[in-house]
């Protein structure tokens, strides 16, 4: 019970900071999302459910505040993607994105292994995160056009996002181009730099936060 309540404690304020991310870009106008890097980090840390939880908690609260249609709250899913994608991941490429074996590592290549091989420990992660960062664009490019022209094609009163649609659509794409393809197509310029910030940051604060002794005696608990 005690591991339920801090890992629902953890969804809950990571959920929080993602939505603080959303009020920065707001604030700022930068054309950056940033609202699922707490999203990646939850996912690192806790697994599939926890990562997929948090997301979805970031998009009901966000879009509960910031309402404009009970469609928005379809865009959820792409928060469980992300976790989705980020899990698969993780499956794939346990050396690279394993916290726990990348403590190990970063703790051995100080002490044991040559610079080098410390390198080479560091481009492998990178390389990974990178190929990360270029999957969670795709999967939400696909994901996120499709909704929102969905959305557009079933209520004619709904325009798309703004951030989006307005900006990217009406001054790089055809309007001859299907709405679908229209809507895909895109957020892919966003989503390639807006996935390598969140992507690199996610995977930097969960393994920031497994480092502390007490947290990561807890999570190896949990899992």
């Amino acid at each position: 019970m005690r591991k339920t309540v801090f890992m629902l404690f953890l969804c809950l304020l990571g959920a929080f900071l993602n939505i603080l991310l959303i009020i920065f870009k707001a604030r700022t106008g930068h054309p950056l999302f940033l609202n699922t890097v707490f999203t990646i980090a939850l996912t690192m840390l806790g697994g599939l459910f926890w990562g997929a939880l948090c997301g979805a908690l970031t998009n009901l609260v966000a879009h509960s505040i910031w309402f404009w249609g009970w469609e928005g709250y379809l865009f959820a899913i792409c928060s469980v993607i992300t976790a989705l994608v980020t899990w698969l991941f993780i499956r794939l490429f346990p050396r690279e994105l394993n916290l726990e074996q990348a403590e190990l590592h970063v703790t051995h290549s100080w002490v044991q292994m040559r610079k080098s091989r410390r390198l080479g420990t560091v481009i492998d992660r990178m390389v990974v995160l990178i190929l990360l960062s270029f999957c969670l664009c795709l999967a939400m490019s696909v994901s996120g056009g499709l909704i929102a022209a969905l959305i557009q094609i079933f209520n004619k009163s709904v325009t798309g996002n703004p951030d989006i649609s307005i900006i990217m659509s009406a001054t790089m794409f055809s309007q001859n181009l299907s709405i679908i393809l229209r809507e895909i197509l895109s957020r892919i310029p966003i989503n390639i730099i807006d996935r390598l910030v969140s992507g690199f940051a996610g995977y930097g604060i969960a393994l920031g936060l497994y480092s502390i002794p007490a947290l990561r005696g807890l999570l190896r608990r949990i899992a």
